[in-house]
């Protein structure tokens, strides 16, 4: 199998405008995922999919292929993100059966190509067809704050040392999807057949949708290093 990191960063955000162009340590955000997954020895393109010229040329000075703009309709609000991966793989990639797409958001610039090369390993080690980023989750969960229900039984309330394997609950972080193309042709989303799930650390699946999460990320990326 062939590895191709898809990235997909349009012009428009209405959470955070203008935040895959934003400044994270002096280098945009959308530069980040680039980066990561320029310096996998796995990944043999990467792949930025954006309606931005100014996101595009970004994108390329730092070694992104952006073959073309976006269609205005796959830039929209309610645009998925498998419409883009389907766009990409019907024109850019011909739907060559050997490939996988490697779904990177931008959104998650706490990514190390370390772990990139690992969550891939892991998705061979797997067979699997699809595989999703996660991590763990301590928190225990509620919905409907007008009619409020437990989404646990809080009346024999765990412990979270008590809390087997098995019965630990895990997160999508968004940061990680990879997709083999024939199973994205067939079901038509990035998640399909065999699912494989790799978990992240915490630091790691922080994601950006609010400039609270942007300064603590920015704050997380000063005390690791990365």
């Amino acid at each position: 199998m062939k590895y191709v990191a898809v990235i997909p960063a349009r012009g428009g955000s209405k959470g955070l405008p203008g935040k895959n162009t934003m400044l994270l340590h002096n280098k945009p955000l959308v530069c980040w995922s680039i980066e990561q997954a320029r310096r996998s020895s796995k990944i043999a393109r990467v792949l930025v999919s954006t309606d931005c010229p100014q996101i595009a040329q970004i994108a390329v000075e730092a070694g992104a292929e952006v073959p073309e703009l976006r269609p205005s309709h796959l830039a929209s609000d309610t645009a998925s993100t498998e419409s883009v991966m389907i766009h990409v793989a019907q024109n850019w990639l011909e739907w060559q059966e050997d490939l996988v797409i490697v779904l990177l958001q931008p959104t998650s610039p706490i990514r190390l190509a370390s772990t990139l090369d690992n969550a891939i390993t892991y998705f061979e080690q797997q067979n699997a067809d699809s595989l999703v980023s996660v991590c763990e989750s301590h928190s225990f969960f509620w919905t409907n704050i007008q009619n409020p229900k437990a989404q646990y039984d809080f009346m024999n309330r765990p412990r979270r040392q008590d809390i087997q394997p098995v019965e630990r609950l895990y997160r999508e972080n968004g940061s990680i999807y990879l997709t083999k193309l024939p199973q994205l042709k067939k079901a038509g989303n990035r998640l399909a057949g065999r699912i494989a799930m790799y978990c992240m650390s915490e630091v790691e699946s922080w994601e950006i949708d609010s400039i609270t999460d942007f300064n603590i990320v920015s704050q997380l990326l000063k005390e690791s290093g990365i």
